[in-house]
């Protein structure tokens, strides 16, 4: 249903008394305008980065030869005044806007004075900037009950309050930070008087250059695809961002969300890993889902934008159950999504401390000013003598016990702060320079013990600030 506000809103055309003759331009003050042209086409090109649209609409227009007066006004909308615009689409070299007024007495309208060389109906485009519509992007992930692949499809979720209702829009979404859009959310807050006072040099470096600019890259489709047809992304890289258009049109109601689908299901291979990363997830082994946007997985077409992915299982009695909801950030293609499932009661992780020792003791005589290590066979114990190196041992067994019914693969990563030396039996890796990283798989219903054995070198023994990795052949407790 159209609003009191849309058909403000709406660009109208001066008629005169005598059918469809045009009066002659008169003063914006003393108009009188009673037809009303509706949209032919609009489309809406969202950024999330700024709360900007950029709002490109059509219409036909019939203009006689001489002037043609139109209005155009914003009442109780959010439009950027100092982007509104003009452009013939049809005839555009016999048609001519000669100037723009914006009335004193009406602060939320302007008029274009029109030149026409012709007798009949012309297409015009009117684009411009507005706030108060945005976009959020929600996926849901339906895993199978061996876990093996999950269902993953994508939504988006228009927002608008932009005090304007549009029917039958094109909408298309920008994922991405657009670098001009910081100099446009200037312009929105520049007034009407500040408008006038402007001069027209500036004006055009603000605003129509900006707008151009962007507007370059989005054009406005031949042809409205049919409203029942199918909904399917259409995706198109821009350098720094991407654009995403769905295809059809839908009517954005204000004040009112419209839910769209973004990503068709499809199914992606799922693998499940148990992780203990302290400065990530805390003290506790949590069971992770990862995926990759990729086209091995049967996405990777386009980045995924921030939003909130919700997860189910199929429980195996013809119902799903809830696993967890998280948001994530964008996602560019070729890179992992990775969802935390949290601790899991069936896999049990503990750290063990099974013996400690202490050895290459270094001392400072300083009767004599020398060093020397303390099981050296010519030590001569001294009064005055000072501990001024050692090396701390600790053997640990990371145990696990796995009293689910499938093998689970562990990562590990352990930041070991000093001159360590991580002496083990497993393939451990330097995941950065004070950070080990080891993995193993614990078979089903089994428990298995991990051991490995950190040196610390402290006081004069300390050389350097990280981890040295050896191997170990056999580790014994």
């Amino acid at each position: 249903m159209r609003s009191v506000i849309s058909r403000c809103f709406l660009m109208q055309l001066i008629v005169g008394c005598a059918g469809l003759a045009f009066v002659p331009a008169l003063p914006a003050e003393n108009v009188d305008l009673s037809t009303v042209p509706d949209r032919d086409t609009v489309q809406l090109t969202i950024y999330n980065s700024e709360d900007i649209t950029l709002v490109r609409e059509t219409r036909k227009v019939s203009f006689k030869k001489g002037g043609n007066p139109l209005q155009f006004s914003w009442a109780n909308t959010l439009i950027d005044p100092t982007s509104v615009e003009l452009r013939f689409l049809t005839d555009p070299d016999k048609l001519e806007v000669l100037d723009t007024t914006f009335p004193r007495a009406k602060p939320h309208m302007l008029y274009w004075n029109v030149a026409s060389e012709i007798d009949g109906e012309a297409t015009i485009e009117i684009t411009y900037f507005t706030s108060g519509i945005r976009w959020t992007a929600d996926y849901v992930l339906v895993a199978n009950r061996e876990e093996s692949k999950v269902g993953f499809e994508g939504f988006v979720r228009v927002h608008n309050n932009s005090g304007e209702e549009y029917e039958e829009a094109q909408v298309r979404l920008v994922v991405g930070k657009i670098n001009l859009v910081e100099k446009i959310a200037q312009l929105a807050q520049v007034t009407i008087e500040e408008v006038k006072e402007m001069e027209e040099e500036s004006l055009a470096r603000l605003s129509k250059g900006v707008k151009r600019s962007l507007m370059s890259r989005t054009a406005m489709p031949s042809s409205a695809a049919a409203p029942e047809a199918p909904k399917e992304m259409i995706k198109e890289g821009l350098s720094e961002y991407f654009i995403y258009t769905i295809e059809g049109t839908e009517t954005v109601a204000n004040g009112w969300s419209k839910r769209m689908r973004s990503l068709k299901p499809v199914d992606v291979p799922l693998q499940i890993q148990y992780r203990y990363r302290e400065p990530e997830y805390g003290q506790e082994l949590v069971r992770m889902y990862l995926m990759r946007n990729d086209k091995d997985s049967n996405l990777g077409t386009t980045p995924l934008p921030d939003g909130e992915v919700r997860v189910f299982r199929d429980n195996g009695r013809d119902g799903l159950s809830y696993l967890m909801a998280q948001s994530i950030k964008y996602v560019a293609i070729g890179d992992k999504i990775e969802l935390n499932l949290g601790p899991d009661p069936e896999v049990i992780f503990e750290l063990i401390r099974l013996k400690f020792w202490r050895d290459n003791i270094w001392l400072h005589l300083t009767g004599t000013d020398v060093f020397r290590r303390v099981d050296a066979p010519d030590i001569q114990v001294q009064v005055n003598s000072s501990v001024v190196g050692w090396d701390d041992h600790a053997m640990y067994a990371q145990r696990v016990r796995n009293y689910s019914d499938k093998p689970v693969e562990l990562e590990v990563r352990r930041p070991l702060d000093g001159h360590v030396d991580f002496r083990s039996e497993l393939t451990a890796t330097n995941h950065d320079f004070r950070t080990v990283q080891y993995t193993s798989t614990v078979p089903a219903s089994e428990q298995v013990d991990l051991l490995y054995e950190v040196t610390t070198h402290l006081g004069r023994n300390a050389k350097q600030n990280n981890v040295t990795l050896e191997t170990a052949e056999v580790m014994k407790p």
